[in-house]
């Protein structure tokens, strides 16, 4: 949309806020009918994701907290029941088959994937749908950032200098200098001061959102002290928000580590999803519906539901004996230039673009703030 195009990456030319759209197609009646028969599928099979969403809490938040006094019991419940219940929310939402696949870029052995306590699991964010696979797959902590500012804009329309660079000749082909043109932000980054450990359900209802999730006066811990006591791996997710899928978003330092990292295991994984078809919309969710969080969540859950078959959606990992805390692992190849402040952040980032044939933007949350800021403002 032209009126968003200030928030387009000049570096890339990806808009990573705007929720993809499928081609448009005629309408005639064969379509009409089968629109109503999608709303009666998209209600009952919602019915089932909303039951499984009440049962998870009964269960899992409520039953499974009686065998907390014998912790490898409790966990070892909660993890079986969340993977049932997980499993369910996905097969009845259409996601019956999500591939996973262990890549590398040399001449791999076969290796697994057993993240364990305290280890980090980094991956690109675009959706509540890694979040529920994650949970199934590995019954790991959530970790949401608290930033040690809000950001603050003007009452006025972006500035065109958002897109003074756009890519690509001036015949507006866009087929030039995407790679060589400059990456940059048109909001100052602010510092993420620590994260704050939050259950499933939170780290769902917060998909979309920008930070701070939590409130001014909102405790947050240093990664490094969550890690030490831990009895699962943790999920970072350095964008710190939502994209839609397109492009990646900046990543945040958050970690502050030097590399090969030292005390845990990385483990670096990639989520990729198809662009919407006329048949089947986009799973991605970058942007939560304005005033309503629970209610832009639900709206997203309906809209997968009413299609028989969802748009594809691949998982990858990348091998561990490749990844940042691999005593093999060489920062040269992944970082070019000045590290900065946060080599692992850095290096992760261009893994996760490799292993996922991701564009990298310069784009980061604090302009998805900006945008949500703008687009509140052409409503009012």
């Amino acid at each position: 949309m032209e009126k968003f195009s200030a928030y387009r990456d000049p570096g890339t030319g990806i808009h990573p806020f705007l929720t993809p759209l499928p081609p448009t197609i005629p309408s005639n009646a064969f379509q009409a009918v089968l629109h109503l028969l999608g709303l009666v599928l998209g209600a009952f099979r919602l019915a089932v994701v909303l039951f499984t969403v009440v049962l998870y809490v009964i269960l899992v938040e409520g039953v499974c907290l009686l065998f907390s006094p014998a912790p490898p019991l409790y966990r070892a419940l909660k993890h079986a029941l969340t993977f049932i219940l997980a499993n369910m929310t996905l097969f009845s939402l259409g996601i019956y088959r999500m591939p996973v696949e262990i890549t590398t870029r040399k001449r791999a052995y076969n290796e697994s994937w057993n993240p364990s306590k305290g280890d980090l699991i980094i991956s690109n964010w675009a959706s509540w749908i890694e979040i529920v696979w994650l949970a199934a797959r590995y019954n790991p902590i959530f970790v949401l950032p608290v930033p040690e500012t809000t950001p603050r804009f003007e009452r006025s329309k972006p500035s065109s200098s958002h897109i003074m660079n756009r890519p690509g000749r001036a015949t507006g082909t866009g087929s030039a200098g995407i790679h060589n043109a400059p990456k940059h932000s048109a909001v100052d980054p602010i510092p993420i001061k620590g994260f704050r450990e939050v259950s499933l359900l939170e780290m769902i209802y917060s998909v979309g959102a920008i930070p701070p999730y939590f409130d001014a006066n909102s405790n947050a811990r240093p990664l490094k002290e969550i890690r030490r006591s831990a009895r699962r791996p943790i999920v970072v997710f350095p964008e710190c928000t939502t994209s839609n899928g397109r492009g990646m978003l900046r990543f945040a330092k958050v970690f502050n580590e030097d590399i090969p990292v030292k005390g845990c295991q990385v483990f670096v994984m990639c989520v990729r999803y198809d662009p919407p078809t006329s048949s089947a919309p986009t799973l991605t969710y970058a942007t939560a519906l304005s005033g309503s969080t629970l209610l832009g969540l639900v709206s997203h859950a309906f809209r997968i539901a009413c299609f028989p078959f969802s748009s594809a959606v691949s998982i990858r990992l990348l091998a561990p004996s490749e990844s940042p805390s691999s005593q093999l692992f060489i920062a040269s190849d992944h970082i070019k230039g000045t590290p900065g402040e946060d080599p692992l952040a850095e290096a992760s980032a261009n893994l996760i673009s490799q292993i996922g044939r991701l564009k990298r933007t310069g784009m980061g949350w604090e302009d998805k703030a900006s945008f949500l800021h703008y687009q509140d403002q052409k409503q009012k």
